[in-house]
């Protein structure tokens, strides 16, 4: 399973934060971000992750983050 999630995370530093807490809450989950596209793209491929929690853990600190359909 791929979700793909707009953000506004636009530093490196930001989104090295949010990998590591994404990474911890989801261990077996390959995650990244692609800076360089207009919508800060957060992807997240792995079969035990839940997109609220992903939503929730981003917003929790200080970033939009929005499913992309």
């Amino acid at each position: 399973m791929v979700e793909i999630f707009k953000t506004n995370v636009i530093k490196k530093t930001q989104s090295k934060m949010l990998l590591d807490i994404l990474s911890a809450a989801f261990p077996l989950c390959k995650i990244n971000f692609d800076l360089s596209d207009c919508d800060k793209v957060l992807r997240v491929e792995g079969e035990q992750m839940e997109v609220s929690r992903i939503m929730i853990l981003v917003n929790e600190n200080g970033f939009i983050c929005e499913v992309i359909n």
